[in-house]
């Protein structure tokens, strides 16, 4: 890969990741993916998340209960982002709640963090929301997003990105 400490770059090299080795993510990893998320700007500085590092045998299983995939199951820990939903900022002149914004921003800065690690990553959001307050019931949270962190395998899967054209997203006015 071309320098990591590029933002494009790593914004190239992150993909959805779906299969990793049984190899831990160190402790020194993991301090510098949760420092780049400390970090990460939210709606009038509120930071409204919690997050969930998610490591013992016992709460990964229950994890995975809620996101039954075989690939899921390979990744040697899990990071569940949570909103607040009491803290985080609300638009006065429609009411949007900025919290799921607030944890995405923060979650995509984990994802980048793993990525110059050289860790995988992907993004779960579709998980069974009914179980994920069974087993990891937070007073005042609620689940945004599960992301999967670890080596990534010889073999897993790199899909092709697609991207919109620039023409596509862009309007200069």
């Amino acid at each position: 890969m071309n320098d990591k400490n590029n933002m494009l770059a790593l914004s190239q090299e992150r993909f959805s990741a779906r299969k990793f080795t049984p190899e831990a993510v160190s402790q020194e990893d993991l301090d510098y993916i949760m420092e780049c998320v400390r970090l990460a700007p939210s709606a009038v500085n509120r930071q409204p998340w919690r997050w969930l590092i998610v490591r013992s045998e016992e709460a990964k299983k229950k994890l995975q209960d809620c996101y039954d995939r075989e690939w899921f199951k390979t990744a040697p820990i899990y990071i569940i982002g949570m909103k607040n939903v009491n803290e985080n900022w609300v638009r006065r002149y429609d009411e949007k709640p900025h919290g799921d914004i607030d944890v995405a921003i923060a979650a995509e800065h984990l994802c980048l963090a793993a990525t110059e690690k050289g860790l995988g990553t992907c993004w779960v959001c579709n998980y069974d929301t009914a179980k994920m307050q069974q087993f990891f019931p937070r007073e005042g949270y609620e689940a945004v997003v599960v992301i999967p962190v670890g080596h990534i395998a010889e073999d897993c899967p790199r899909a092709e990105k697609k991207r919109k054209e620039m023409s596509e997203i862009t309007e200069e006015i």
